[in-house]
């Protein structure tokens, strides 16, 4: 099999790819090449294995000499974040929106019709003023987004779904919730800080928390996001149920919940050093971001949420000793 994946060399697609190449295939099918495209080259350990093809540079330019080429399988997980998008409204429309048009074009030309993964998120829903959010999230809950962000992966949601329709793709869009703990600096992801508040005490550093501490996330462990990528292309259309949007499994905590478990893990002097500094632009992008689902459907293809938070901080902690 020929695999691409943008963003390849960001956390999340540098993990999926070494994820890939242990497991050797995808679906049954053995992992022949992985193409993974980014701004930057991969890391090292990737591009030391010989099925390892990179691409350097912006995904718009390279779909360009992309266009026609035949991938069996391509997880789009480039794009702008969403902070980045609500700051920059030109920089989130021409790296998710306009980048990802493109990425189906040049993929629509080889006329293979791949599995085609869009990364979307639980942005899409938000809590409009005429249409407040129900308690739970569920899979016909109806996506009324309130940023740029989730506008613009909803938007590209429907690209996939139409693109899908007219057979030129066998697409399916993940929604991700937020993946914690991200290793490496903070992002331009409004969510950011919920990696931080965790990485940076255990580093014995100052970390800052935007929000109040009863604000309630939906998390997910790098490890089970991972899974819930693979699973959602492995998935034949039957087992999805006829719909291209999948909401991945979510672990429902409170940044307070958060901080117990890191003085659990870590003692109160790493508590202490999570500094309470109100964010009112912050706040307000995560705190209109829903916080409960329903994970029955992810259930049905083998995926289950983080049993808790203490144990996606352990795993952190195994992992970045």
């Amino acid at each position: 099999m020929r695999i691409l994946i943008t963003g390849g060399s960001g956390f999340l697609g540098a993990l999926l790819a070494r994820t890939l190449l242990q497991h050797g295939q995808l679906g049954g099918g053995p992992v022949n090449e992985l193409v993974l495209a980014d701004l930057q080259p991969p890391p090292d350990d990737l591009l030391a294995d010989g099925r390892v093809r990179a691409l350097t540079g912006a995904l718009i330019a390279q779909c360009v000499g992309l266009r026609g080429e035949s991938f069996d399988a391509v997880f789009h997980l480039a794009g702008a974040l969403s902070a980045e998008c609500e700051a920059d409204f030109d920089l989130g429309m021409r790296s998710n929106l306009d980048s990802t048009r493109a990425l189906l074009e040049a993929v629509r030309a080889a006329g293979n019709v791949p599995r085609f993964v869009f990364a979307s998120s639980l942005a899409v829903y938000g809590s409009d003023p005429g249409l407040p959010l129900p308690q739970i999230i569920r899979e016909d809950t109806l996506p009324t987004p309130q940023s740029s962000y989730g506008v613009q992966k909803f938007i590209c949601e429907q690209l996939v779904a139409d693109y899908t329709r007219k057979g030129f793709v066998d697409g399916r869009s993940a929604r991700l919730v937020t993946v914690v703990v991200r290793p490496g600096k903070p992002s331009g992801a409004a969510s950011s800080f919920l990696s931080g508040i965790m990485r940076e005490p255990l580093k014995g550093e100052f970390a800052v928390c935007p929000v109040p501490p009863e604000t309630k996330v939906a998390l997910a462990s790098p490890a089970r996001t991972i899974a819930g990528l693979i699973a959602v292309a492995e998935a034949s259309r039957d087992a999805l149920g006829g719909r291209i949007a999948v909401n991945l499994p979510a672990l429902t905590v409170s940044v307070s919940e958060m901080l117990d478990a890191l003085e659990s893990a870590a003692g109160t002097q790493a508590r202490a050093l999570v500094l309470l500094q109100p964010d009112a632009e912050i706040t307000r992008i995560v705190g209109g971001w829903p916080a409960v689902f329903d994970n029955t459907r992810a259930a049905r293809l083998g995926l289950e949420p983080d049993p808790d938070f203490l144990s996606i901080l352990r795993a952190y902690q195994a992992d970045h000793a």
